[in-house]
């Protein structure tokens, strides 16, 4: 049987960070730049704004950058300016959209993207992300903008794997479905909290990790006693 995988796009596979980091620097000066909030502000970072998805304005963003609740709505509404904002994003790994790409097509993987990525102008949200993938590597991709439970789609969906940079996601995950959660963690494994672990997410330090990880399932599935009985009941022949 093909593995099915989601993964996650900002964070996981495209770098929102630093364009974001970028558009703060233009709106708010250097000192944002550099990771320090301005003088004139001492209100603390808050979550993002409710009628923001959460999806981008994850808190670890919100708290390098320093932002305030204002300065949250500003920095989104000129995201949401920019033209075919989505296709501006680096990779997070150089290589690593191609990398997928072709072990999807080795293994015969089933692979598909999801986002909680805001409207920009231009294209819709998902059209810019089917033309980043594919200019990156990855032909005719499937993405799946959503807002809710990304367990419940990974249930309906019927994924064995997915791929994301935020915990909350991926114990939603753990929770909801019997999708097997693998968390790219961008800091020192050993801080990732010990909640995460227990729901059996499997945190990793890098997409390319995570990818190897998928490979060990892939073959641990293909060498099960039960894939074996399928694969011995679909060779033999009809007649016999």
């Amino acid at each position: 049987m093909s593995l099915r995988v989601a993964f996650d796009m900002d964070g996981t596979v495209a770098d929102m960070y630093s364009v974001l980091r970028q558009e703060a620097e233009r709106l708010f000066g250097a000192a944002q730049q550099a990771g320090v909030a301005p003088a004139s502000t001492t209100e603390p970072a808050p979550a993002p704004p409710a009628d923001v998805p959460q999806g981008p304005a994850s808190p670890p963003v919100v708290e390098a950058l320093h932002l305030t609740s204002r300065q949250q709505r500003q920095l989104w509404d000129r995201v949401g300016a920019i033209e075919n904002f989505w296709n501006t994003l680096p990779e997070e790994e150089p290589g690593i959209i191609a990398r997928i790409a072709e072990t999807a097509r080795a293994r015969r993987w089933e692979v598909l993207f999801i986002t909680t990525r805001p409207p920009s102008a231009g294209d819709t949200t998902q059209l810019q992300t089917q033309r980043w993938l594919h200019a990156h590597g990855f032909p005719l991709p499937s993405v799946f903008v959503v807002q809710r439970s990304r367990g419940k789609l990974a249930d309906a969906l019927q994924l064995d794997a997915v791929v994301d940079d935020r915990p909350e996601n991926c114990m939603d995950v753990a929770i909801d479905s019997k999708a097997k959660p693998v968390l790219v963690w961008h800091g020192p494994l050993e801080t990732v909290p010990a909640g995460v672990r227990k729901m059996g997410v499997k945190p990793v330090s890098s997409i390319s990790e995570a990818l190897t990880l998928l490979e060990h399932m892939d073959d641990a599935r293909k060498h099960s006693p039960m894939a074996r009985s399928i694969r011995r009941l679909l060779r033999r022949d009809p007649l016999d």
